[in-house]
């Protein structure tokens, strides 16, 4: 793998700014690591079962799904910083009243479904302004990136940890209580980047036209849309059944506890995977990060194939390291080859395209499971994997893609066309 030598970039903790979106960010990814815990617990304490788990949840994903392109428009129009305030700021007042229905009475499921829906619609407002603020806080867009995956798989040990203990040890009510204080410290944190010299689009088009020119931009990079096609394909064949049969099949051949370890190693392999994203920089860095996500394929095969603890622990710390360096590399990608005016609407497309197939493919997980056997499914995921990353290192837009966007081959932005009729 070809890499060039680190430029002389200031390390991001140089930049005060950056220091306070971190805060930001690592308090806003410690809140999201907690609310499906806390979720889980107060459902099932009010007496709505499983399905009501269900209910809540995908209460919480549709918005995300529906909104997140009206989020990019948003962040584009006013400034990332501005959109992720209001964000944090909705998110804070939804959890703060599901603690007081908790604690004052018993919630019926359609009020938490809809603070669920209200903090869900928060989440697809704050998402896409995350890829636009990055370039503005930090030099160095690749590092920073890494910084933040390290941030996002320590609030994903750390978060659930941290809910079971206020649960436990408190109450629900509680544990909801923090996680409105962990929003309100991120909204805090976001504040004071009000002063940055952020690029909006400061005309007065309907949002419809807004989209277009987002769509318009995302089309006419062939690696970026080629690139979430595939990924598209991955979430329903890959992510979809490999959460819910290999956390089933681990469970059973490790039990509860083993599953518990495995699910850390993971996430330790997770934050190797950002440590070495800091400092490994491929100049083709999309390849290099789909030959790293290779790795992943080892997280369904591992209890498809009934390996040991320790041989799927190992899995999933590689798994987990090849999924965060993949990250690193496509998020600056992202942020170094679209302009800074349009780039939460392009990333928003992105999020959009890598996410709304998953929900289905963990729905038709369970009938295929069924079905096949959730061993051979899983077979069929870690075999998909390879071929679509594979396939996404042939594409000819993907391989001619450099790290330098000044060696990039152009492709005739849209932003630089006149616009449709």
């Amino acid at each position: 793998m070809t890499t060039d030598e680190a430029p002389a970039l200031p390390s991001p903790w140089r930049s005060a700014p950056f220091r306070l979106f971190f805060t930001a960010r690592s308090a806003s990814l410690l809140a999201d690591g907690m609310l499906m815990v806390s979720l889980t617990t107060a459902v099932l304490a009010t007496g709505f079962g499983p399905s009501g788990v269900g209910y809540a949840l995908a209460a919480w994903m549709a918005p995300i799904v529906l909104l997140v392109l009206v989020g990019g428009v948003l962040a584009d129009r006013f400034s990332p910083q501005t959109t992720m305030v209001a964000a944090d700021l909705l998110r804070m007042v939804a959890m703060l009243l599901m603690a007081a229905l908790l604690a004052f009475g018993s919630p019926r499921l359609w009020q938490i479904m809809t603070l669920m829906a209200l903090s869900g619609a928060a989440t697809a407002l704050f998402q896409p302004g995350l890829a636009g603020l990055v370039p503005q806080v930090a030099k160095d867009i690749q590092r920073a990136n890494a910084l933040l995956r390290v941030s996002e798989a320590m609030s994903a040990l750390l978060g659930p940890g941290l809910a079971g203990l206020l649960v436990a040890y408190w109450d629900v009510a509680g544990s909801y209580t923090v996680i409105a204080a962990a929003y309100a410290l991120s909204a805090l944190g976001l504040l004071p980047l009000r002063r940055l010299a952020t690029s909006r689009d400061e005309e007065t088009a309907p949002i419809w036209t807004r989209l277009a020119v987002g769509w318009r931009e995302f089309r006419s990079r062939d690696w970026l849309w080629s690139v979430i096609l595939i990924w598209s394909v991955f979430g329903l064949f890959v992510f979809g059944p490999a959460l819910p049969l290999g956390a089933a099949l681990i469970t059973e051949q490790h039990g509860a506890n083993g599953y518990g370890w495995i699910a850390s190693a993971d996430g330790a392999g997770t934050i190797i995977g950002g440590l070495l994203g800091m400092r490994v920089r491929p100049r083709r860095p999309v390849v290099a990060g789909a030959l790293w996500m290779l790795m992943f394929a080892l997280n369904p095969l591992a209890p498809a194939l009934g390996w040991s603890f320790t041989a799927t622990a190992a899995a999933h710390v590689l798994g987990g390291c090849g999924f965060a360096f993949w990250g690193v590399m496509w998020a600056t990608s992202i942020q170094t080859h679209i302009p800074v005016a349009v780039l939460s609407r392009v990333s928003a497309y992105d999020v959009a395209g890598s996410i709304m197939v998953i929900p289905l493919g963990r729905a038709l997980s369970g009938p295929a499971a069924e079905a096949f056997g959730a061993a051979h499914v899983l077979e069929f995921s870690a075999a998909v994997a390879v071929v679509l990353l594979l396939t996404m290192t042939a594409v000819p837009a993907v391989r001619r893609l450099t790290r330098d966007p000044r060696t990039a081959v152009p492709e005739s932005p849209a932003h630089l066309a006149p616009a449709d009729g």
